[in-house]
């Protein structure tokens, strides 16, 4: 067994011991998941991806992929991503619950904000990282799906951490992994009560409508896990950026399709707060706005192929296939 996999079936044992409903709704109403902390410390997941973890940036990704799978209330992509940065900038990888990492366009927001004792601030057209000087003034808040994501005031910017490839794209890259493994599970839950959901006399699985809407969603998520796939294949190469723009504005567009088809699999019953359909739902939506959604990933790529001009279109597109 590779160590990657050693990884993978480490993580799904953990998530799936302590993920559930119970623990996401305890998220929603501010609780930290100390015990879950505690086990992905443990087991030094906050590090991977880190020279020192004998383990590599394609780990990381496939890890968050998991987390997505079990929809892991933490913020995994953050802690995760931030120690590599700090790290390659010659940084102290950070304590596990610490570190919070926000876009500086705008608003700094910051999942679970009001624990953090650094932030580093990412800029969408820069490789360069700000480490926000803290503490800050801090107001709570929610992501849709009732997650503590924290708007932070910082007084000044600290030290530039310059570090490889788009850090922006980096993060949107980590939503879009989350996202293929929320994207799987939706599609194992859809199926499931297709299964064990009767009408009729007969189970709903037999339905031909309902076969071609849970059709349609295994496509898509097989489209999402390929563009994540390929997202994390060009990393370090000079299409990195493109490849996560394609990667995610297919993803989210994915989300929607599944969210949709799925909630209608599952009718009325997916759409109560006692069923655990929209623990995934809802952090799908929220992943697909993070980091920069469709529409914005589209103008980017769109951008980079218009200044191409009409005669060399082709050409860019088959010689990154």
């Amino acid at each position: 067994m590779d160590t990657r996999q050693l990884i993978l079936d480490t993580a799904v044992k953990i998530f799936s011991d302590h993920c559930d409903k119970a623990l996401w709704d305890a998220a929603e109403q501010g609780e930290f998941a100390h015990a879950l902390w505690q086990q992905v410390a443990e087991n030094g997941f906050h590090l991977l991806g880190t020279d020192a973890s004998g383990t590599d940036a394609a780990d990381l990704f496939a890890f968050l992929k998991v987390c997505g799978r079990y929809a892991v209330p933490l913020p995994m992509a953050e802690v995760l991503l931030a120690n590599v940065w700090l790290t390659q900038a010659g940084k102290t990888a950070s304590a596990l619950d610490s570190i919070g990492i926000a876009s500086a366009t705008g608003a700094v927001q910051v999942p679970w904000g009001r624990r953090a004792t650094q932030v580093l601030a990412v800029s969408p057209d820069s490789h360069g990282i700000a480490l926000l000087q803290l503490p800050a003034e801090i107001a709570t808040g929610q992501n849709i799906a009732g997650e503590p994501v924290d708007s932070l005031t910082a007084a000044e910017s600290g030290e530039m951490l310059q570090v490889t490839d788009s850090p922006y794209a980096q993060m949107a890259l980590a939503r879009v992994n989350l996202m293929a493994g929320g994207l799987q599970t939706a599609l194992d839950l859809g199926l499931q009560f297709a299964q064990e959901r009767s009408q009729f006399g007969r189970s709903i699985s037999k339905f031909q409508a309902i076969q071609h809407s849970l059709a349609v969603v295994a496509a898509e998520v097989a489209a999402a896990q390929r563009a994540a796939d390929a997202g994390v294949d060009a990393l370090g190469s000079d299409r990195f950026v493109e490849e996560v723009a394609a990667a995610k504005a297919r993803v989210g567009e994915a989300v929607g399709i599944v969210a949709e088809q799925v909630h209608q699999v599952h009718g009325a019953m997916g759409f109560t707060y006692e069923h655990r359909l929209h623990h995934f739902t809802r952090r799908l939506w929220s992943w697909r706005d993070d980091w920069g959604n469709e529409f914005y990933w589209q103008t980017k790529l769109g951008a980079s192929l218009a200044g191409l001009g009409a005669d060399q279109v082709w050409n860019y597109i088959a010689t990154r296939a």
